[in-house]
């Protein structure tokens, strides 16, 4: 069973930058897709960005603007989420999560292994 491991949050200013890391353990993510979700208080959880298996096909919530991006290192077995200019709006527990499949979209339905999430604030 895959275990995913989330990292890199933390206390970033308006207009600062995070790198997220998404380790995984006990498996492999080379062969599937991988998400990115993030929930902030009182809100539901909303999609963030996600990466087929390849690398080869990346969507991004509307929200994002330009501002993040997701990658992978299949050899490393981690996917990446950089974040640029944070606003506090941002502010949200990040959750990455494997799909069962090599491509998957916008719905945390369509992902089954969901990490325990990285808490990022950004202050005003």
């Amino acid at each position: 069973q895959v275990q995913l491991v989330e990292s890199g949050g933390g206390l970033v200013q308006a207009g600062g930058s995070l790198r997220l890391s998404c380790l995984a353990s006990g498996g492999t993510l080379s062969t599937v897709a991988v998400g990115w979700f993030r929930q902030a208080p009182g809100k539901e959880r909303e999609f963030v960005a996600a990466i087929s298996w390849s690398g080869g096909r990346i969507d991004y919530g509307d929200f994002v603007k330009g501002r993040f991006t997701i990658s992978r290192n299949n050899a490393k077995n981690a996917v990446y989420l950089q974040m640029n200019n944070l606003n506090p709006e941002d502010t949200a527990v990040y959750f990455c999560a494997a799909a069962r499949t090599v491509i998957a979209g916008r719905g945390s339905g369509e992902y089954d292994t969901w990490g325990q999430g990285t808490q990022v604030t950004v202050s005003s």
